[in-house]
């Protein structure tokens, strides 16, 4: 998932970055409401993390006016308030859940992956499958045609996104803003270059390649026409 953290706090925000990057995500973080609703806002973010207490605009606050434009994106909001009173009024604000903090980290990744799992059917789903190509959204891990298939972070998510839009043109702008950080500065052909090494993973030995380049728009993974795929046999 592509995860917003905003916490004011650098060393709870360092703590939450490295724990979430460490476990497969991406993750963006700011320090205040203002910039976190900015962010929220363009419609890139799979779950927010939002602390209670945040400087320009309050956490409460935030997912209000976060509410009036996108009901849906999950919001996680983390607080040592933790009241019933206090925790009703953040639920109804538009919170999907509320941890009290000192939280154990293996239980704010475990409610945040509950909450992606049920924000579309699509996303519920934890294994995708193109042709003969299975991806494990839970497990990572991915096979073709019974075959493991070992990925990079960063390959692996390049082809979760693909196989997300399977059948449809992903742009290369959208590749790189599903799997690097917001702050990333891109340089020469970084997206071609994890492509090139993922098509060699999963289409190589392989008679009809997934995925394939749309010439001046991107790339796209598509089921091959026909029989199923089955690697291809020695002489």
């Amino acid at each position: 998932m592509r995860i917003l953290v905003a916490e004011d706090d650098d060393r709870t925000a360092n703590y939450l970055v490295r724990g979430l990057t460490e476990s497969g995500h991406i993750v963006d973080r700011v320090a205040d409401g203002e910039t976190a609703l900015a962010m929220a806002l363009e419609g890139i973010y799979e779950a927010l993390v939002l602390d209670r207490m945040l400087p320009a605009m309050d956490g409460v606050t935030l997912v209000r006016r976060l509410r009036e434009h996108d009901p849906r994106t999950p919001v996680l909001m983390l607080s040592a308030v933790a009241s019933t009173v206090d925790r009703v009024e953040g639920m109804r604000a538009g919170c999907d859940d509320y941890l009290a903090k000192p939280y154990m980290f293996a239980e704010l990744l475990a409610r945040l992956e509950a909450l992606g799992r049920r924000t579309d059917r699509s996303r519920r789903l934890s294994v995708l499958r193109v042709g003969d190509l299975e991806l494990d959204t839970v497990g990572r891990t991915v096979s073709r045609a019974g075959r493991p298939i070992r990925l990079q972070r960063r390959e692996f998510l390049l082809l979760e996104q693909l196989v997300r839009h399977a059948g449809q043109v992903v742009t290369r702008s959208m590749l790189l803003e599903a799997t690097w950080d917001y702050d990333f500065e891109a340089r020469g052909n970084i997206v071609d270059m994890h492509i090139h090494r993922l098509r060699k993973k999963v289409d190589e030995g392989f008679s009809h390649p997934l995925i394939q380049t749309v010439p001046s728009a991107g790339y796209t993974i598509r089921e091959p026409s026909g029989t199923p795929t089955q690697p291809d046999q020695p002489a």
